[in-house]
């Protein structure tokens, strides 16, 4: 039989059968000897015993997977950013968009608490992601909510975001029978308590959620000038004309991305982060040779 494993703890899986049954399973020792650790989110092929449960026997090949938190097979990441409080995290979200292009996922832009919102966080949102799939929603009036339910229906969807922005609220607010813990922020710091503790699939609506930890850092793996380039959908089609191969669009001279910005199609914030990231690259690759 094959499932997906949309749980695991203390070395037991619940795996989601293509009935929609679920099955708890242990993994075969073999695992265990080759360094393998399923993960949420992996296909997998069981087997039942007649005692005792159900295990593991082999682990389908992976089309991506995440380290933090521990998913595999992820269709769509759902980045929520709150117009309110706290503050967006705009560095942040260029690198889950980044991570999201690494991973070969579709990213979805979520503006949540649009009922009590910032203008100017708004306006700042609808400048820099004009390029990407966006939605303005409000766990607390509704607004929106049919939108991100049909965004999320038949994928794997993984939300991410920094702390008390809302995450949980809309998955409760989207489907209440998860009756997920929600946390409030600090009254000192104004970040939100870390409600979700370990990563799980609740299957719906012909697929699955995922609600991630909420953190507030996130750190680059080694990647190239050109993979981070090719993230950026502003450029796609301009970088092309740059006058030196391999310009990394900083103080290289009659460079085609500067262009973008006397026209408009990209924002300077945006810039300003790409080139943030860039110099976080750089300096990687400096020390790494150190």
């Amino acid at each position: 039989m094959q499932g997906r494993i949309i749980k695991g703890v203390g070395g037991f899986y619940e795996v989601l059968l293509q009935d929609r049954s679920v099955v708890t399973c242990k993994a075969r020792g073999r695992f265990r000897n080759e360094h393998i650790i399923p993960m949420v989110g992996d296909l997998v092929e069981i087997s039942s015993p007649e005692t005792g449960f159900a295990s593991i026997d082999d682990l389908l090949p992976r089309k991506n997977a995440l380290l933090r938190p521990p998913v595999s097979n992820i269709d769509q990441l759902v980045i929520v950013i709150s117009a309110s409080v706290p503050k967006p995290d705009w560095i942040l979200t260029d690198k889950l968009l980044l991570q999201a292009h690494l991973l070969g996922v579709s990213p979805l832009l979520v503006l949540n608490k649009i009922d009590m919102a910032d203008d100017s966080i708004v306006s700042e949102f609808e400048a820099d992601y004009a390029v990407f799939p966006t939605l303005l929603v409000s766990s607390r009036t509704g607004e929106e909510l049919k939108s991100l339910k049909a965004a999320l229906s038949g994928r794997i969807s993984a939300f991410a975001g920094q702390s008390a922005v809302g995450k949980s609220s809309l998955l409760n607010a989207l489907f209440p029978e998860l009756s997920l813990e929600t946390g409030d922020l600090a009254k000192r710091t104004d970040r939100g308590r870390h409600t979700t503790r370990q990563a799980e699939l609740w299957p719906l609506l012909g697929g699955a959620v995922l609600d991630t930890p909420g953190f507030s850092l996130f750190e680059l793996e080694e990647i190239s000038q050109d993979a981070l380039n090719a993230a950026w959908p502003e450029f796609q089609g301009t970088y092309e004309h740059c006058r030196f191969a391999g310009c990394r669009h900083i103080k290289e001279p009659d460079c085609a991305v500067k262009m973008l910005l006397d026209s408009g199609k990209l924002t300077h914030a945006r810039y300003e982060r790409y080139i943030e990231l860039s110099q976080e690259i750089e300096q990687r690759r400096k020390h790494r040779y150190d």
